[in-house]
């Protein structure tokens, strides 16, 4: 069985500008730090909408494209999320996180207290479709669904850190509040929720490194 095809839009560019793009397009991410003080500045609808269209572009599995991208903006709506994450989070750090978890997160100074899932102008609830509907109604199975929503999720945080937004990703667990909140279908998981914004004034951020090259790849 055939399938229609187009010719491929691929763009070609010489070895010494290819170089110059990798170690822009590093030094640019490089910068990119998780931020836990957001600004309530506002950020433009089309703006988002752009970085999840980018999103959108992900390899997936079988090209099911198994995801959905919830983007709250209303403050009654962040601010059920807020109460429901933080009920969630205290769980966690009140019991169910074991003490060598607890020492992990103690250098970056995170604990059960949520506020920018309030003040930031955006949240964006990731979602898996674990399957979907055919035109008849009946099912159809997605394939790699973790895997391929979450390379959506990695170029949408280079996608809002590229247009110039801070950004964290936070994962609380259990998530299905989010679902309930936001009332999506039964086919749909929450997987992470994004915070996107402009940062505060006060911003900071701990001091910590990245693996060095050597550690994280090897060449055979």
């Amino acid at each position: 069985m055939s399938h229609p095809t187009l010719p491929l839009d691929f763009q070609r560019y010489p070895a010494e500008q290819m170089r110059t793009r990798a170690a822009a397009f590093y030094d640019d991410l490089r910068r990119r730090r998780t931020v836990r003080d957001f600004s309530s500045e506002p950020v433009p609808r089309e703006l988002m909408l752009d970085c999840v269209r980018a999103a959108g572009t992900a390899p997936n599995g079988a090209n099911m494209q198994p995801w959905h991208f919830v983007l709250v903006e209303d403050a009654l709506l962040k601010r059920r999320i807020r109460l429901a994450a933080e009920e969630e989070e205290r769980a966690f750090y009140e019991g169910r996180a074991s003490d060598e978890w607890l020492a992990a997160l103690a250098p970056l100074g995170t604990d059960a207290h949520k506020p920018f899932l309030e003040t930031a102008p955006w949240l964006i609830a990731v979602f898996q479709q674990n399957w979907g509907t055919r035109p008849d109604g009946s099912k159809q199975r997605h394939y790699y669904v973790k895997e391929s929503v979450g390379i959506a999720c990695g170029f949408l945080l280079a996608a809002l850190h590229h247009a110039g937004l801070a950004t964290l990703t936070h994962t609380p667990s259990p998530m299905g509040f989010l679902r309930e909140i936001l009332e999506r279908p039964v086919n749909e998981r929450a997987l992470m929720l994004i915070v996107a914004g402009y940062p505060s004034e006060e911003a900071r951020v701990p001091v910590i490194t990245k693996k060095p090259l050597a550690d994280i790849c090897t060449i055979l």
